[in-house]
């Protein structure tokens, strides 16, 4: 019997895994842009229209114990939970942009600040033409907001307004509450803690470490003990032996609230007039 009853749950689900499909058994408000036809998307992409486009680098060192992926299974996390809750029309995730702290790590890479901008005002521009008005980029990185600043200018005088996430700002009363680490922010007790609770099976404790040296000068993460910047040898600033799972709920069920609220308040937004070409 129950031999029988497996074969018919996977004679039911077979067909939606074969096709990439598993997600659509869940039922959600909001729409993912790839899983639609050009004429779907046309009736879609209305003035009314609120965007949002998950950032995360898929190639970006976390330290021996997270992947180079961490902050587009961050932003992939992220993309479902504001699928499942706000009628949003989701793009694809953007997995490149502005990391320059980290190029010194194998495997890590960064787009020059004025691509890392043209990509974000490219992809918008690109969907505003049929429509959409309101963008909101679902941000998991720092340095990516010195280019996701300078993007939402050149929209708003396109009369398109362009809202981002801002991490420490969503997340620090959460994170002063938790964190026991001496100090750090890059895959470190807090970033460590997100992933167990968001993908516990990227996250390998056995091979975190503390490693954090204050800032000396100017400068991203170096492997270099004499060189300006942050000093590490692992590529982690902080201690993320002090992760757990529930100091991760803690920050992440912040983190997605701010974020939905921040939607919701896009939604509400007025539009910036369209400012004549110079």
């Amino acid at each position: 019997m129950k031999q029988y009853l497996l074969t018919l749950v996977l004679a039911v689900i077979a067909p939606f895994v074969v096709q990439g499909q598993t997600k659509n058994l869940v039922k959600t408000k909001g729409i993912l842009l790839e899983d639609l036809t050009w004429v779907e998307a046309e009736k879609a992409l209305t003035p009314d229209t609120m965007v949002t486009i998950p950032l995360g680098a898929e190639a970006k060192e976390h330290g021996p114990h997270l992947k180079l992926k961490n902050d587009w299974l961050m932003a992939e996390y992220l993309k479902t939970r504001v699928l499942e809750q706000a009628d949003v029309v989701m793009a694809p995730t953007i997995n490149y942009s502005f990391y320059p702290a980290f190029i010194g790590y194998p495997g890590s890479t960064s787009l020059r600040l004025e691509t890392a901008r043209d990509v974000i005002v490219d992809v918008c521009r690109s969907l505003a033409h049929h429509g959409p008005r309101r963008f909101y980029i679902i941000n998991t990185g720092v340095s990516t907001l010195d280019a996701l600043k300078p993007a939402a200018e050149r929209l708003a005088n396109e009369g398109i307004i362009l809202r981002y996430t801002d991490l420490l700002k969503i997340t620090e009363p959460v994170e002063k509450a938790v964190s026991k680490q001496e100090g750090g922010t890059h895959a470190d007790e807090i970033e460590t803690s997100m992933m167990l609770y968001m993908a516990p099976g990227s996250v390998d404790m056995r091979k975190a470490v503390k490693d954090y040296h204050p800032r000396k000068g100017k400068g991203g993460f170096t492997r270099n003990p004499n060189a300006e910047g942050i000093y590490s040898a692992t590529g982690i600033w902080g201690d993320p032996t002090l992760a757990t799972l529930e100091k991760g709920k803690k920050v992440t069920e912040a983190l997605v609230e701010g974020i939905l609220r921040e939607i919701e308040d896009l939604r509400r937004s007025p539009i910036p007039e369209r400012q004549p070409k110079q």
